[in-house]
């Protein structure tokens, strides 16, 4: 099994951190290598809570 290198902390990163807590209730992002805790069951509802939410905070981003 490979694992996911750290990410740089930036906007997008954080706003999905951010997201990832209040819907997923996860403390990281990052690959841990422990099962019980890179893994989680969660609710349809709060996949498609924080996708929503995703998808309005990309629509709201400045283009570049």
């Amino acid at each position: 099994m490979t694992s996911t290198p750290k990410t740089t902390s930036t906007a997008p990163e954080a706003l999905m951190l951010d997201i990832a807590k209040r819907h997923f209730f996860v403390k990281t992002l990052d690959a841990r290598n422990s099962d019980g805790l890179d893994f989680h069951d969660v609710a349809i509802w709060s996949i498609r809570a924080a996708l929503v939410e995703a998808y309005a905070a990309g629509l709201a981003a400045p283009r570049r």
